[in-house]
């Protein structure tokens, strides 16, 4: 078998790709899935009557052609939403994000927060080493930063926060005024900030009708599932696939993660493996649950800063949709996040995400679990460290040369959301037919 372009990776991006080549040329691609169905992460199981998605996948459109593509994609099966977001702290619930919020919490932490803001408004003190501690002191001041910004993002990066730096936050940890600050702290006011303050999601199927969609748009035989890709020679142009045998390949677009996709490529310098190394993730634990009681909560999703609680975030997708649940019931997605070499009993770990879900009051006791389903994501969330940066500018400039493009949150070994992914694939096709 041959093709012009093989793309490794049936989700988004990988899809995306393939969709907007045969738009703009008459180039041949084929798509290769290692699982059951096209998706990747964004994808969707049925569970004793639940919809679970492998944890949250909303829909945060900023692009114009991004807006137009996705609606294109869902039509009417797609409902808008503005954020009902909350930050359990201190034993009450605070309106997200923390920064702008700090209304309703005791009030010496009231103080504080205010404090140590409005200290970096009239005295700033630019961070010292880039590291996103530094920076969240410097924006945010001591209290904030002790109370939200630390705890939290300790949870969800599992190191400590010296060894983080800046370049994945971009849009997602917004900084509000100081006027926003200090009427944050004085009222409970609803103005939204952040990148999310809106967003879609499917009425029906769960998050995966968006890659079914995208996959029935491309030709007969183009997109395979259950193809696992086990080897890549770079030099000779071919791709061992189960199930296809040798795949012939001119461009070679990989989706899958990229530390996994350099392991079966080859033959690479000896740099590339040194630099591959010095890539890191974490992973997700992700435990979706359906519960046996209507409105276990009447909000989006909610944030979990303290150590206490063994996860970070718990969300609601039954108030996304409410066809992801049998009538009268619940749907929640409770996650946590491991680094690599940490082990973990998930007995254990359900044991405890259950004590904590009644100690914050968001489960009764006589709350009935219906479903079930953990979802383990070996990459969850990419890791900005300093190595990160000149890693994959050593692994970029190799693959620019034998001609392979990496892309879409873990191909391009980055922090995105799903429109960031279409997009990628977009771009990439465009850059493929213009050689």
């Amino acid at each position: 078998m041959k093709t012009d372009v093989l793309i490794i990776g049936g989700g988004l991006s990988g899809l995306s790709t393939a969709y907007h080549l045969n738009r703009l040329s008459g180039m041949t691609s084929l798509v290769v899935e290692a699982g059951a169905k096209v998706g990747g992460q964004a994808v969707s199981e049925r569970v004793d009557g639940f919809v679970f998605d492998q944890t949250g996948h909303l829909l945060h459109l900023h692009h114009p052609y991004g807006k137009r593509l996705v609606r294109s994609l869902l039509g009417g099966n797609l409902a808008e939403h503005c954020r009902d977001s909350r930050i359990h702290s201190h034993g009450t619930a605070t309106r997200y994000p923390f920064q702008a919020n700090t209304y309703g919490l005791p009030v010496p932490v009231i103080e504080e927060c205010l404090a140590g803001f409005l200290e970096t408004v009239h005295w700033p003190r630019p961070p010292a080493d880039g590291s996103f501690r530094r920076w969240c002191l410097a924006q945010f001041g001591s209290g904030i930063s002790r109370h939200f910004m630390l705890p939290y993002n300790e949870k969800v990066w599992r190191r400590p926060l010296d060894e983080i730096n800046t370049e994945w936050q971009g849009p997602f940890v917004p900084k509000p005024r100081a006027a926003e600050v200090l009427c944050g702290a004085l009222t409970d006011q609803t103005k939204a900030f952040g990148y999310n303050t809106t967003f879609l999601y499917p009425k029906q199927g769960g998050i995966q009708p968006l890659a079914d969609s995208l996959a029935s748009r491309l030709k007969p035989g183009q997109v395979l599932t259950n193809c696992r890709v086990t080897a890549v020679d770079l030099e000779g142009r071919t791709a061992q696939v189960v199930g296809l045998g040798t795949v012939r390949f001119k461009r070679l677009v990989n989706t899958a993660p990229l530390p996994a996709f350099l392991d079966l490529a080859g033959p690479l310098p000896r740099p590339i493996g040194s630099a591959r190394r010095r890539l890191r993730c974490n992973r997700v634990l992700c435990l979706n649950l359906g519960v046996a009681r209507a409105k276990v909560s009447d909000r989006h999703w909610i944030y979990f800063p303290e150590r206490k609680f063994p996860f970070y975030r718990v969300g609601f997708a039954s108030n996304f949709s409410r066809n992801v649940a049998p009538p009268g019931a619940s749907s929640l997605y409770i996650e946590a996040a491991r680094g690599p070499g940490e082990k973990e009993s998930l007995p254990s770990l359900e044991r405890r995400f259950m004590d904590g879900l009644r100690g914050c009051g968001l489960l009764r006791p006589s709350d009935r679990v219906l479903a079930r389903q953990w979802v383990l994501l070996e990459h969850g969330y990419v890791v900005y460290d300093r190595d990160r940066a000149p890693a994959l500018e050593t692994i970029f400039s190799f693959l620019r040369k034998a001609k392979v493009e990496s892309i879409g949150r873990y191909g391009a070994w980055k922090y995105s959301f799903m429109e960031g992914a279409l997009l990628d694939g977009k771009i990439c096709a465009e850059r493929l037919v213009k050689g």
